[in-house]
């Protein structure tokens, strides 16, 4: 036992030193040409970098190592996904090619030599680097051990593997070829252990930084490295290039065992072997795609992490950033909308404030809303064009995007996310939608009254408390929300407080209504509405005919100079007159029947006119367009006219 294992490791010293003498210029090996095998250019040992990963001549000054880049990353992706390693090498012709070695053998020695030097390499990462760094760290504490171990990953377990059981039985192959010439065999016994290049992989953009950083931040770190890096060895090639070639070993796998079989006659008996170590050598790789995929996913998290400003409330390896982008908040205050920002993950939507001076965090993160009961759905709001609400258990936003295509983008992004947590959840739920969505949507909210945050009223909507229909003042009734409803309520309506489970059962200022159906101690019963008590809220989806109106003339006393004009569909034939269109109560309503439509003064044709029996009514609308759609509809009021036919919808 002890004789076998000083004869492997002879064999590896041995390997080292055809490896050191391979990098000396002019070098070549006594026992073996490189011009010996000129159908391939890959086959010269060691392999030069490719273009993209070859040293510029800055970098062959200076040894210091050089971070990779995300393109490379990329690059190296677009490689596994598209085969580009897998463009199999042309043989070339020449005179005394017959009387070669069969193209088979010639492709298995190539493998044999290319996995020597590629052993040799993996022993100066592992027995070299690694070895004489921790010894620094365990002598000098000037950095330590565990950011070693982290920037060489599991090295030792792949240069032991490749050392100790790969590179024996590709040499015991080799040298048995007469008796046994196949290799199918052997690679479909060890292949699977090519699966352990994926935590390599994947760790390698992170082991970069750390060389980077611990390089500029321990000067006895960097010593170690460039005293390396100076050796015969490491033929003046950074660590960061030596430690790209496990990430590159197995599409040069595949290449060579790809051109193998081509090279195989048809009736060879290594044929199906071959076939099928090649398509595990394929699924090896595809592994290690799928490991850069994940380390591209978990960089681009922690970026966004670090924007964020790493709250222990919001980093989580395991979330997936599925979209980000500004868009604008509609304030239930402010009838200019603010500037916010957007981050959507797999289980939470976060709504972001920008700093103003983004020192370390860019933004700062205002409310989080799960996707678990989250429901988003778009605005029909002519004030605000491409708006969206998203309703969830914490906040209800309503958020304009800057065109109708980003709109559709951000709703199809938001209820990917929640059903795909609801497939995960395995929970189903009714999602139908019929032509009265919105009516559905009201009656589910006395069921999850206090379970999400309502959807609040915009203040400039209504001028009269939504429940006892008193107008507001400045000072004397002023507006106040209900947290359970929404509702603008006055301070007597909303002068009772209830715990709301959306806001972890903490007390808040409800109105009367909700207050007794939370807590359960008297049902709100009806009462019966006033002749003018016709809610306007769902004027737009629920109208023949709405838009806002200018109030010309004396008729209107002090009802201001523009109203919200409504001609319900369960109420055809009269036109309601509304201070604003969440308001509850019409200031005015105009039985339509008889009336007779007349134009305005020439001066201005957007004027017209209701008249009937010395009744005068005068509006003005915003264009001529809708100034005639407006007399179209009051015209077949005025006959008699229901919604039961022709003509249609004339709803602005």
């Amino acid at each position: 036992m002890a004789g076998a294992q000083e004869k492997k490791l002879a064999s590896v010293s041995n390997l080292m030193a055809v490896f050191e003498n391979s990098r000396t210029p002019g070098a070549v090996p006594r026992d073996r040409r490189l011009d010996d095998y000129p159908h391939c250019a890959g086959s010269r040992l060691p392999q030069p970098p490719e273009p993209w990963e070859r040293p510029t001549p800055e970098e062959t000054l200076d040894s210091g190592p050089r971070t990779v880049s995300r393109r490379y990353l990329n690059s190296l992706k677009s490689k596994l996904s598209s085969g580009g390693w897998r463009k199999s090498c042309q043989p070339r012709t020449g005179p005394g090619m017959e009387t070669q070695e069969p193209e088979e053998k010639r492709i298995v020695q190539e493998l044999l030599e290319t996995e020597q030097a590629y052993v040799a390499r993996l022993h100066l990462l592992d027995q070299v680097f690694f070895q004489e760094l921790l010894k620094a760290a365990r002598g000098s504490k000037a950095f330590p051990e565990d950011v070693v171990r982290l920037i060489f990953s599991n090295i030792s377990s792949i240069y032991q593997f490749h050392s100790q059981f790969f590179l024996p039985e590709l040499q015991r192959r080799l040298d048995t070829w007469t008796a046994t010439p196949r290799i199918g065999d052997v690679i479909q016994k060890l292949a699977p252990f090519l699966k352990m290049y994926s935590e390599y992989v994947k760790n390698f953009e992170r082991a970069a930084e750390l060389l980077a950083t611990w390089t500029d931040k321990s000067p006895p770190f960097q010593e170690v490295i460039t005293r390396i890096q100076s050796s015969e060895a490491s033929g003046s090639l950074t660590l960061q290039h030596h430690m790209l070639e496990p990430v590159q070993r197995i599409p040069r796998y595949e290449l060579l065992l790809k051109e193998y079989v081509q090279k195989l006659p048809a009736e060879a008996p290594d044929r199906a072997d071959a076939q099928k170590a090649l398509d595990m050598i394929f699924s090896a790789a595809q592994h290690s795609n799928a490991a850069i995929t994940e380390m591209e996913r978990l960089q681009d998290l922690w970026e966004v992490y670090q924007r964020l400003g790493l709250d222990d409330d919001i980093v989580d390896p395991s979330n997936t950033l599925l979209r980000e982008g500004p868009v604008l908040k509609i304030s239930f205050r402010r009838s200019d909308p603010l500037e916010r920002y957007l981050f959507l993950f797999n289980n939470m939507l976060l709504y972001c404030v920008p700093r103003v001076i983004q020192v370390g965090a860019h933004f700062q993160v205002r409310t989080r809303i799960d996707v678990a009961g989250m429901k988003v759905r778009e605005l029909t709001d002519a004030e605000f064009p491409h708006s969206f609400l998203v309703s969830g258990k914490q906040r209800t936003l309503e958020l304009q995007a800057r065109s109708r295509e980003e709109m559709i983008s951000w709703i199809q992004a938001c209820q990917a996310a929640i059903d795909q947590i609801e497939k995960r959840n395995e929970t189903f739920k009714a999602a139908v939608q019929g032509p009265e969505g919105d009516s559905q949507e009201q009656q589910l909210q006395s069921e999850e009254l206090g379970l999400r945050a309502p959807q609040w009223v915009r203040d400039k909507m209504v001028t009269m408390c939504m429940r006892c229909q008193e107008p507001f003042t400045a000072l004397t009734r002023r507006r106040h929300h209900c947290r359970a409803c929404g509702y603008v309520v006055c301070a007597r309506c909303s002068d009772y407080r209830a715990e709301l489970k959306y806001d972890y059962n903490r007390p808040n200022r409800v109105c009367f209504d909700c207050y007794t159906f939370l807590t359960g101690s008297v049902l709100p019963g009806d009462r019966r509405r006033g002749i003018l008590e016709k809610g306007s809220s769902a004027g737009t989806e629920h109208s023949l005919m709405c838009s806002f109106l200018q109030l010309l003339g004396d008729k209107w006393g002090k009802s201001g100079p523009r109203g919200w004009c409504v001609i319900p569909r369960d109420d055809p034939l009269v036109l309601y007159v509304y201070a604003a269109p969440q308001d509850t109560r019409a200031h005015t309503s105009i039985p339509l029947l008889g009336y007779q439509v007349t134009a305005g003064p020439p001066a201005d044709p957007r004027v017209f006119h209701l008249q009937q029996s010395g009744q005068l009514y005068t509006f003005k609308a915003e264009t001529e367009e809708l100034r005639g759609r407006w007399v179209r509809a009051v015209e077949q009021a005025a006959s008699g006219w229901s919604p039961g036919g022709p003509p249609g919808d004339l709803s602005d």
